[in-house]
């Protein structure tokens, strides 16, 4: 199915979904559009990891339907055009690889591991390093980064594919500060001059809340889906917590 701008990108209607008898979420509508940037929050429980999974096509709900890119996530086969960054990737201690290398098998991955890398893949690594301010660690083992700056190698290998969709869990948890800014600009870039859609999971928007098209709220379901200055103007601070959010959703039903 051909994505048109009317069509999102990303998509659930009346998603439901529970682990045995526990349900987690209920009839959830979420859409991301072509060039949206896009937060979703929510207290720890609310959600938010299984709507990822949902989304990105690792459950399967129990009620409802998910889009990605027009098509059920098991039938989506261009996975160039997706670009994801977990919240906690896993990177096997000895992995003989620098940081330079994991960057490019974002350019990569929808070719074959075995072609070569083109000029516009070079520019598109160099580019995704200085994003993240990894310039200077290009050709260290990535094995040997820090959990911060090996959570920046991620962010910069999502980032070099070029992709359409961005979706990205908790990307700066333990990112310093220049860095958090260096990502928010490259962010702000690529949604406004690339056109790039951006789906945000994340406790802290206090540094981007604007420029974030929509806020969406879970706590099972949708209790809030509209602009950022419409949550500030309920009362709700989009500052920094750093363990969960109950006075952030307090009136919020």
């Amino acid at each position: 199915m051909p994505v048109t701008e009317a069509t999102p990108l990303l998509e659930a209607r009346g998603v439901t979904f529970g682990y045995g008898r526990e349900p987690v979420l209920d009839a959830v509508d979420l859409h991301v559009h072509p060039g949206e940037y896009v937060a979703l929050v929510g207290p720890n429980g609310s959600g938010k990891s299984t709507l990822l999974k949902l989304l990105l096509g690792l459950l399967e709900p129990q009620a409802g339907t998910v889009r990605l890119f027009g098509e059920s996530p098991e039938r989506f086969r261009d996975r160039r055009r997706l670009g994801y960054v977990p919240q906690r990737p896993v990177l096997a201690r000895d992995l003989p690889a620098t940081v330079a290398e994991v960057v490019a098998t974002g350019r990569l991955s929808s070719r074959g591991w075995g072609m070569r890398l083109r000029p516009d893949d070079r520019v598109a690594v160099d580019a995704a390093l200085t994003a993240v301010d990894l310039t200077a660690e290009r050709r260290r083992l990535v094995a040997s980064l820090s959990g911060g700056e090996q959570q920046r190698a991620f962010i910069a290998r999502a980032l070099a594919s070029g992709p359409d969709l961005l979706v990205l869990d908790e990307p700066i948890a333990g990112v310093d500060a220049a860095s958090q800014r260096r990502f928010r600009d490259t962010l702000r870039a690529l949604v406004r001059d690339g056109g790039t859609a951006v789906l945000l999971v994340s406790h802290e928007l206090g540094a981007v809340g604007e420029d974030l098209d929509r806020v969406v709220v879970l706590k099972r379901t949708v209790i809030f889906d509209g602009s950022p200055q419409e949550l500030v103007e309920s009362g709700v601070h989009l500052g920094v917590h750093r363990e969960d959010l109950p006075l952030w959703l307090e009136g919020l039903r």
